[in-house]
């Protein structure tokens, strides 16, 4: 490069920099390099052990900090947009998880073969694995998260609970202990009183997890919850918590770093879901005051201590209608729904991780984080919520989208022209929109909503679209049970088609019929071809088309 370039491309970068939150950054001399203050660590180039929209959206903030990425991919995902994204990109086996990106050594092949030395492993597949992270510290990779005893503490739901209760931090009433027999369990869901929760241990995304409302009916859900426990996670192991009725599912966005400093960054309501699983999010909760705001976050902050995390974490609360808040569990990695955090407080939680891994002190104290505005993000899944939500899978022949701005992401990590996988989530993006207070940004994601177009499979949008304009959403009141309470308004019935609608459809058919038709025999100059005529025999296709319109019982 030209000195001159040179010289432009490096005052771009210190430009840049001095563009960053708190100027706390320092740049190094060379390319794509960036270290800390202190000099404790130095990364130039990251191992993304993930696919799809997180890969992506790590990957833009690697290239914004100059810090190359090198992208893993299984022979699904061979042409997938986060390999066109990444400086580099390997092959780690066929299309099945379990033998590509669940396979730790694989990964770390990777790492080694591109001289990476860092690894972020987004959410999901290996990101919350203790037996990884310890490999990473084992081989001198930084990964990109919490220790890896934050992870094993806060991974089993026993433990952490009474890590949570030793430390303060308000946990629902349950059993959480070694005794595992049918009896033990049963009496201590007659001690908390119905309606219990009976989970796994080792749950997650509502695997493992059922209620019991009366003591008739707690010896079938056990046993049912447990068959699901063991197929999921080889564990059947239960804890029993009281079950709060109509709660709402409130987490706050917690921060730490290796010097012992830990922020929030405010909290995030997830209560709508389906099949225990967020459908959408909004930031920050709708109704919750001031006070409850610091409550919260002070409870997550010191659940946070007393595991000495580091890195990006979500503490995850119960809340009943009185706004009394109980820990349910930690997730140690980013969150899907991180955005709407990012969009009401300014800040770039990948890029906070990767200064943090390479020994950063946070960027900001507690005081110096603000909240403005309201954030909704609406994930986007290939799914028919006709069907109770049946995943789907399929090419995506036509995407159009709303188009992005400061107030507008869209969040994804397929194409048109792509195809979403039978063997991974069948999220396409998540919609996130902000604006200055809930009902304005509420207002933009209906807008936004309406502008996606999506043909190929079946998707949730129009669902999207009539649950943020259900009267009792727009008002805030959410809980978990939403959907169910909401059913017949959120999935009225379908109204007949019109015989306009009809007539109209099948004249377009004879219409497209007739093109074709007319085209081939001004092509050929054969007009006595069977070709030349829509109703002309053609193999293995039918001769005829049929068209009978009835309306009415009587087919009149």
């Amino acid at each position: 490069m030209a000195a001159a370039g040179l010289a432009r491309t490096m005052e771009w970068r210190r430009r840049a920099l001095r563009r960053l939150q708190g100027q706390k950054w320092i740049w190094t001399p060379r390319a794509t390099k960036y270290a800390s203050a202190t000099g404790q660590s130095t990364i130039e180039k990251i191992v993304v052990a993930n696919r799809g929209e997180i890969a992506c959206r790590v990957m833009r903030t690697a290239r914004k900090l100059g810090v190359k990425s090198v992208a893993v991919y299984s022979d699904a995902d061979r042409n997938s947009m986060h390999v066109a994204m990444a400086d580099e990109a390997y092959a780690i086996g066929p299309a099945p998880s379990q033998q590509s990106y669940l396979v730790m050594e694989k990964i770390m092949q990777v790492a080694r073969k591109s001289a990476a030395q860092a690894i972020h492993p987004g959410y999901g597949f290996l990101s919350e694995n203790t037996e990884f992270a310890e490999l990473c510290s084992r081989e001198g990779i930084i990964f990109i998260g919490p220790p890896s005893s934050a992870i094993r503490d806060m991974g089993i739901k026993s433990t952490s609970k009474a890590i949570m209760a030793a430390a303060g931090v308000p946990v629902v009433e349950g059993y959480h202990g070694e005794d595992q027999s049918d009896g033990c369990l049963k009496e201590h869901a007659r001690r908390i009183g119905y309606p219990v929760m009976i989970k796994a241990v080792r749950g997650g995304g509502g695997k493992g997890m059922r209620i019991a409302f009366a003591e008739k009916e707690f010896q079938e859900q056990l046993e049912s919850a447990r068959r699901e426990a063991k197929k999921s996670f080889n564990d059947d192991a239960m804890l029993i918590e009281k079950f709060v009725n109509q709660p709402r599912h409130v987490e706050v966005q917690v921060f730490g770093d290796q010097h012992g400093n830990a922020v929030y960054l405010f909290e995030r309501d997830c209560s709508v879901q389906r099949r225990h699983q967020k459908i959408i999010e909004e930031a920050p909760g709708p109704g919750i005051s001031a006070e409850v705001r610091r409550k919260l976050g002070e409870a997550a902050v010191k659940a946070a201590k007393a595991v000495n995390y580091f890195g990006a974490g979500t503490v995850e609360f119960i809340m009943d209608s009185e706004h009394n808040f109980y820990f349910m569990e930690m997730n140690t990695r980013l969150q899907v729904e991180h955005p709407v955090t990012e969009m009401i407080t300014g800040t770039d939680l990948v890029e906070w991780q990767l200064r943090v891994a390479a020994g950063e002190k946070l960027p900001v104290t507690q005081e110096e984080i603000s909240l403005k505005g309201h954030a909704f993000e609406a994930r986007i899944y290939a799914e028919d919520p006709n069907n109770n939500f049946m995943p789907g899978a399929g090419p995506l022949l036509h995407v159009s989208t709303p188009p992005a701005d400061n107030c507008t992401r869209i969040e994804t990590g397929v194409r048109q022209g792509d195809e979403v996988s039978i063997h991974y989530d069948p999220m396409i993006a998540k919609l996130v929109v902000w604006a200055e207070d809930r009902q304005a940004a509420l207002r933009k994601l209906k807008y936004c909503l309406q502008q996606y177009n999506i043909v190929g499979l079946s998707t949730n949008v129009e669902f999207l679209l009539s649950l943020s304009g259900h009267p009792e959403f727009e008002a805030g009141n959410v809980h978990t049970n939403f959907i169910p309470q909401h059913y017949h308004e959120l999935f009225p019935p379908k109204e007949a088609v019109s015989g306009v609608a009809l007539c109209q459809a099948a004249f377009g058919l004879i219409l497209r019929e007739k093109v074709s038709t007319d085209a081939f025999r001004m092509l050929s100059g054969d007009k006595f071809s069977p070709f030349a005529s829509s109703s002309g025999r053609r193999l293995n296709m039918p001769y005829a088309r049929n068209l009978i319109l009835r309306d009415g019982e009587n087919g009149k």
